[in-house]
Parts: C-alpha cells; sequence; structure tokens
C-alpha cells in the first residue's frame, strides 16, 4: 500500500478510533459548545484564527471548508449566514454537526479528489489541515480548482524562511554533516503517526506556487496564537483566569518579537488569489495587516 493511502485510510478512520462510541461524540460536541457559550481559552485559540478571514467575509460569498473534522470551521461562516459547505475525509462528526443545526451542508471528501466542478465555490478556507496532507500541492491545485476567488490556508509558520541567523547555521552544519544540526533542531523532519511529513507554510514557498500557475496575486498574515494546554484550555479567555492574563502576556511579548523581526510569527494564514479582489476586500485586508504581493504578468504568455 503507498504511503499516502496509509495516510488517507488512517486521518479518514481516527475520529473512530478516539470517538469509539455515540456518547463519546456527543461529549466533544457538547465540550465544544461549552467554549463557546462561556468563552473559554480553547474558544478564544480558535476563533483568532477563524478571524483571519473578516476581510472576506464583507460580501455575500460561498464558501467551502476542508479538513473540518467537527464542522466547527464551518459553523463560523455558518453563523454569519454565509452559503458554507463542510468537508473532510472522514464522515464521523460532519453529520452530527448538521443534525444539531451548526451547519446546512457538508460532504466527506478526500482533498485531493474533490467532487465538486471547477469554480464551485468563491472561497476555499482550510485551517490547520494542510499540514495533515500525504500530498498537499495536490491538495492545494485542487482545492484552486474548485474555487472561484481564493484558497484561504492557516498553518504553522515555517521559521526558516524568517531567521537568517538560523538559515545560517542550517547551511554551515549541513556542509559538514547533514544529520548534526537535527540533534538541536529536533523537529526539523517532522512526521506523524499516520505516517504523513508535517508541512509548514512560508510566503516564499507560496509565491513560487501562486508564480507557476501564473496566479495573480497572493496575501498573507501572521499571528502568534501557540498557547493552548489541557490544563487550563477551559478556563474563561478573561482576566479572571490567571492563565489567560499569563497568555496576554506571552502574546504581548511575542508580538514585540515579531514586529522587530527578532522570531516569525507562529501562525501563517496565506491567500492564494485566482484573481485579483474587490477593492473592498484589498481594503479589509490592508485595514487587518495583510502583507500584499501582486504579480508582475509573465511577458511569455
Amino acid at each position: 500500500m503507498s504511503s499516502e493511502k496509509r495516510s488517507h485510510e488512517a486521518h479518514s478512520g481516527w475520529f473512530e478510533v478516539q470517538y469509539a462510541t455515540k456518547e463519546a461524540k456527543d461529549k466533544a460536541i457538547e465540550l465544544w459548545e461549552y467554549d463557546e457559550q462561556h468563552n473559554t481559552i480553547n474558544h478564544w485559540i480558535h476563533q483568532r484564527q477563524l478571524q483571519l478571514a473578516n476581510p472576506f467575509l464583507s460580501e455575500p460569498k460561498s464558501w467551502l471548508t476542508v479538513g473540518d473534522g467537527y464542522g466547527f470551521d464551518a459553523n463560523f461562516f455558518y453563523k454569519r449566514g454565509l452559503d458554507v459547505t463542510a468537508t473532510d475525509i472522514a464522515g464521523t462528526f460532519l453529520p452530527l454537526a448538521q443534525s444539531r443545526g451548526f451547519l446546512g451542508k457538508y460532504s466527506v471528501e478526500n482533498v485531493e479528489k474533490l467532487s465538486f466542478q471547477d469554480d464551485s465555490f468563491d472561497y476555499v478556507f482550510c485551517k490547520e489541515a494542510y499540514h495533515h496532507f500525504p500530498r498537499p500541492y495536490l491538495g492545494v491545485y485542487e482545492m484552486l480548482r474548485v474555487a472561484r476567488e481564493a484558497v484561504i490556508l492557516v498553518e504553522p509558520h515555517d521559521p526558516i524562511s524568517k531567521m537568517p541567523f538560523l538559515l545560517a547555521l542550517r547551511n554551515i552544519f549541513d556542509r559538514w554533516d547533514t544529520s548534526l544540526l537535527q540533534k538541536y533542531w529536533k523537529n526539523r523532519y517532522s512526521f506523524e503517526e499516520v505516517g504523513n511529513y508535517v508541512f509548514k507554510l512560508s510566503e516564499r514557498e507560496m509565491d513560487k506556487l501562486a508564480n507557476g500557475m501564473g496566479l495573480p496575486m497572493v496575501a498573507f498574515k501572521g499571528i502568534n496564537n501557540n498557547y493552548y494546554h489541557p490544563s487550563y484550555g477551559r478556563e474563561k479567555a478573561d482576566d479572571s483566569s490567571k492563565a489567560f492574563r499569563k497568555i496576554k502576556r506571552k502574546l504581548a511579548f511575542h508580538d514585540f518579537l515579531t514586529r522587530f523581526s527578532f522570531m516569525p510569527s507562529q501562525i501563517l494564514c496565506a491567500v492564494i488569489f485566482k484573481k485579483i479582489p474587490s477593492e473592498k476586500v484589498m481594503a479589509e485586508m490592508k485595514k487587518e495587516g495583510f502583507q500584499i504581493h501582486v504579480f508582475p504578468p509573465n511577458p511569455y504568455v
């Protein structure tokens, strides 16, 4: 069996292993409802990632969410009255989310072979799923195929592209021994238990991908958001929580380091456009702090 097929099967069956009973599935949904109703730290962390899509919500567009195992990403758009279809490689939670009124439409899909026609949705939104794909570029090509406007990826940021010192160390160490740096940089090559390599996003990577496909533009925004811990995930995301006050101090410090280029952001939102967006969307992106790369036209096509 090929490695990508093993990865697909492992991911599609993961929920059934983790939530083997109806009671376990119901509890997972109920915990999410609790987080939302009580504005917990867990909810706050996820909302910060979902809100990266805010510049694109100013117009009534259709949405597809990819790798949306619980349907919670689709719920973000559904609550705003938008036309959204949730998809995941596993069909464990999506019917349950629909039955509870969290979303309207769903489809069980392998991102490498989406069943939708070309240009079926205005936007495709993929949060924290790209790094699970065994062949992520193939997934991106499929998402772009079914999108009319853009594909929005929210993923861990590849640090080496933003840290010249680390890049220089890698180049020096690799000249002598390509395995030496791995003793200290433990996640240089990261793999999940299901077998796939863990991909991270970089601006340069997405620039090249978009230019190679003849696309007109990409946009990026980074945030620091890696503050989840199960011991305090369900505490309230306000100053009544000592843990949340500590998180805010960490966030302020990390934002300072990022602002002055001492460290890259922890999370990168990369938007790959199939066409130049409206002036309204451009203005909203600039307002929200997105860095916009508009490419010169290829003179040879």
